[in-house]
């Protein structure tokens, strides 16, 4: 083995620089790997032994079916040193974390081919702080390219059996995302790393609302192993709807009404490039592109609870969350202050909703979540015509805001949730409601959602876990100050809701009913993200 060539070294280990690490720190044992958890190695079976060049030290070299070892060669033990333990010490990475393999070339300028042959890079997928995860390379130096295509092929084989892994991605774009940086963002962060692991794209730049509904009515999907949306939460929302529509025309079912929707035939990756990105942040604990990107190369998948919002018996759309009242009023105060930046319009709207602060005169009726297993028990207590009809719960009044959400919505004015007992998929969703009180003791309320406090301890939050909701206004308007009400607020025949970040206006009740895991999309272990800290703004 040739030594005075520099290896390669794991780049992330300290921030992702070039330069030459220490001969010391290049032969100790590495943060990121002793960190790991290795495997147990005394079942498994050598696929590969050999002898490559790893940072600047020879190693000796092993490929099992779950890991790749390796140890560094010395002659002998030195007479009374006490580092030889340390530099000799196994490190490892799990097979599961590596998503690329390339043969690695060193071309000099104006050589575009038979570049000097160097070895083996491996692309591999890092876990950081606060869920975050790190694309990183590993660089197994030998000349003989014979040699290595023996390794190569060995690590391509291994790479394709990883079935969850995508090969072919449709990416939905869009560029009127928070600031319009959705396209630069997919351009210089996302692409570079799904071309790395050979994952082929078919990218459509959405031009108006509704085009990526449209859109995936049409298309072709049986093409494809996902799809990608980068935008925020309203774009996301649209493309879960979409996928969620489609599947139904697929099976056959009438998409007006809809009792017991089909699951989605694709899984969804989110990329966040809005203003809010609150479902990437509860699929990830963290808004990240880099994160997110790496979920979805490595085929991550989790099954989300999706509810479906429907008005006399015909269905609206389908969706993760919704206010009404506050909620739904100051979204559709920003919505019709597009002109400004979407800082100023989010602050403003809520500002102008708090200063005009008025209550709903509504019935809200709601079914407790049954945590039963037994199915049959679940489907009785929903059914109209059921004896077990009495489950069903009814309350009126005034209230200030009606938040009906079915996943955490982590955000930075709620580092714990705004509906902190919700998980992506445990089959209920939160109801949460705000009786009439006064604008400073609401205002303690909202507050509270951005520190360590209860925020649902006040006497006039109530909140329920539910399976089903129906929110009947019953005021003829949707109770704004009049003088804003030619310009700032929704029609006199209508109620406006916030659903996902998007504005829905709804004349009469609404109807909100769960389905269990009705969805897969691209992320983490919930159980991995529970304590962590996130940013974005919510409101």
């Amino acid at each position: 083995m040739p030594r005075g060539r520099r290896g390669g070294r794991v780049s992330a280990l300290e921030g992702g620089g070039e330069e030459e690490a220490p001969p010391a720190a290049a032969a100790a044992p590495s943060a990121l790997w002793a960190a790991r958890q290795q495997p147990e190695a005394a079942a498994e079976q050598v696929l590969l032994r050999g002898i490559f060049e790893i940072g600047r030290n020879s190693c000796d070299v092993e490929l099992s079916e779950r890991a790749l070892r390796w140890r560094p060669i010395q002659p002998e033990r030195p007479a009374g040193d006490s580092k030889y333990d340390l530099l000799c010490k196994e490190e490892f990475i799990e097979l599961k974390d590596i998503f690329s393999v390339k043969l690695k070339r060193r071309y000099f300028a104006k050589q575009q081919r038979n570049g000097t042959f160097l070895g083996i890079t491996l692309f591999i997928c890092l876990k950081k702080e606060q869920n975050k995860l790190k694309d990183s390379t590993l660089d197994l130096i030998n000349f003989s390219e014979d040699y290595c295509n023996v390794w190569f092929i060995q690590f391509k084989k291994t790479l394709e059996g990883f079935s969850n892994r995508p090969k072919s991605l449709k990416i939905l774009l869009n560029p009127q995302s928070h600031k319009k940086e959705a396209t630069q963002i997919y351009y210089e962060k996302v692409e570079p790393l799904l071309k790395i692991a050979e994952i082929k794209t078919d990218v459509t730049i959405t031009e108006y609302e509704g085009h990526a509904l449209s859109l995936l009515k049409e298309c072709e999907l049986q093409e494809f192993d996902g799809v990608v949306c980068v935008g925020g939460d309203g774009s996301a929302s649209e493309v879960a709807h979409a996928l969620l529509l489609r599947a139904q025309k697929n099976a056959g079912l009438k998409t007006d009404s809809i009792l017991t929707p089909a699951h989605a035939q694709l899984p969804l990756g989110v990329i966040p490039a809005g203003s809010t990105n609150v479902l990437a942040h509860s699929l990830h604990g963290i808004s990240h592109v880099v994160t997110a990107t790496l979920h979805i190369i490595m085929g991550h998948l989790q099954p989300v609870d999706v509810c479906t919002f429907s008005t006399t018996g015909k269905l609206l759309r389908f969706g993760f969350s919704a206010m009404f009242g506050f909620g739904g009023r100051t979204l559709a105060l920003a919505e019709r202050h597009r002109w400004m930046s979407p800082n100023q319009r989010r602050d403003f709207a809520v500002i102008k909703a708090l200063a005009h602060l008025k209550p709903e005169d509504c019935e809200i009726s709601f079914l407790p979540f049954n945590s039963s297993p037994d199915l049959q028990q679940r489907e009785a207590q929903r059914s109209p015509k059921s004896d077990c009809n009495d489950q069903w719960q009814m309350i009126q009044g005034q209230f200030l805001n009606v938040s009906i959400m079915a996943i955490p919505c982590l955000c930075s004015v709620a580092p714990r949730g705004l509906a902190p007992n919700t998980r992506l998929n445990n089959g209920s969703m939160a109801l949460i409601i705000a009786r009439n009180t006064s604008r400073p003791e609401f205002i303690k309320h909202l507050k509270r959602y951005a520190g360590v406090k209860n925020q649902f301890s006040f006497p006039f939050v109530e909140t329920y876990t539910v399976e089903e909701v129906k929110v009947y206004p019953r005021n003829k308007t949707s109770g704004h100050n009049p003088e804003d009400q030619q310009h700032e607020t929704a029609s006199e025949k209508s109620f406006p809701w916030n659903v996902d970040g998007d504005l829905m206006e709804v004349a009469s009740e609404v109807h909100v009913k769960l389905h269990p895991k009705l969805i897969n999309l691209y992320g983490g272990s919930m159980e991995e993200m529970n304590d962590s800290k996130v940013t974005c703004d919510c409101l």
